[in-house]
């Protein structure tokens, strides 16, 4: 038996390997024919590009893993089937759980692979490619910049009207310091501005009022250097900020965002669920594939690939789908990333126990 899991295993990771291969060049050229023209406009570092690209492969294998798995699983499956392997192995006695074993092994090892790259590896190449493409190709902003209020521990909220991350400075700054819900301390600015050679922000038009009691202590400057418990850059953290942090970070973030009342803790929460849910697809997905190409079939190879790539595709909606709908109808994140799991387990099941038949 060893040899046959050996077989197995072995034809699953090489033609997985191959689709890989296959389809992110194919990506490559779709994207660069897509782009050229936007890069010339901008004049694109040559080393940039080949940066990007190599981000740009790192993000489109951990998306879409899933689906050249899948297809993979389909292929080399039906050759066997039409080359009456399948057939074989079942009529010596082995049964169709124990044919399916080496399968999930396989799917085992990519899922581990899938499991750390995209809690360790994938983030940094997120940021590279989220980076650039904000950089040079797309037009809307990748951080939200006006009326921006955020909470920055239990006692302390800041406000400004705007914030140039650029500059590192915001205009109309105000911060309220809360103690049993009243307020203590008020500091408002014309500017606020992070100067990094002194490690240390620097307000403009300095006020401070300090409330005890029926008392008012009024404290004003024209510039003030002081430090404050928050960095310059949380007042308007990237919207892809999230996809960007290895596992401990994304959780520390996670629940400073949390604490923050930021509007996007919703989309936050996705990308760690995600984190979780996308290695398990590699199971249920192989399961589908086998149990649908095990057997022979009228119209061979092709039929079993116009059905997996329909599927595979379907996976790819409904996950996108959900995704949407966190970010534009609040949908719960936890049922986002795992609904498409648990929809395509279930159909996991029922072919499963089609295929014992």
């Amino acid at each position: 038996m060893f040899l046959l899991d050996r077989y197995i295993v072995t034809k699953y990771l090489s033609a997985f390997l191959v689709m890989i291969l296959l389809f992110i060049p194919i990506g490559i050229l779709v994207d660069v024919a897509e782009k050229i023209d936007k890069f010339k406009e901008k004049e694109v570092p040559f080393s940039e590009l080949v940066a990007y690209y190599f981000d740009f492969t790192l993000y489109f294998s951990n998306m879409l893993f899933p689906i050249f798995l899948f297809l993979a699983v389909i292929w080399f499956t039906s050759k066997m089937a039409n080359n009456t392997e399948v057939i074989a192995m079942l009529s010596s006695g082995i049964s169709f759980t124990r044919f399916l074993r080496p399968y999930l092994l396989a799917a085992g090892l990519i899922a581990v692979v899938s499991f750390f790259g995209g809690m360790y590896v994938v983030p940094k190449s997120n940021e590279g490619f989220n980076d650039f493409k904000y950089k040079y190709i797309s037009r809307t902003k990748a951080r939200e910049t006006t009326q921006l209020y955020k909470q920055i521990n239990a006692h302390e909220f800041v406000y400004v009207s705007n914030y140039n991350p650029v500059r590192k400075r915001a205009n109309n700054f105000s911060l309220e310091r809360f103690e049993n819900n009243e307020l203590v301390t008020k500091i408002t600015a014309n500017t606020i501005r992070w100067i990094q050679r002194d490690s240390t922000f620097r307000l403009s038009t300095y006020v401070k009022r300090t409330f005890r009691g029926d008392t008012e202590l009024l404290e004003t400057t024209s510039r003030k250097d002081t430090l404050f418990d928050f960095a310059i850059d949380e007042l308007a953290p990237v919207t892809y900020k999230a996809e960007t942090l290895n596992f401990g970070e994304l959780n520390a973030f996670i629940e400073k965002e949390r604490q923050s009342g930021s509007k996007l803790i919703n989309a936050h929460l996705l990308v760690r669920h995600k984190r979780w849910s996308l290695p398990l697809s590699a199971f249920v997905l192989t399961i589908i594939a086998v149990a649908m190409s095990s057997f022979k079939r009228r119209g061979g190879m092709g039929v079993n690939l116009a059905f997996g790539i329909t599927l595979g595709f379907l996976y790819i909606f409904f996950d996108k789908i959900f995704s949407v709908m966190v970010l534009k109808a609040n949908f719960n994140p936890m049922l986002a990333a795992w609904l498409p799991l648990i929809l395509f387990g279930s159909l996991a099941l029922y072919l499963l126990n089609y295929a014992k038949r």
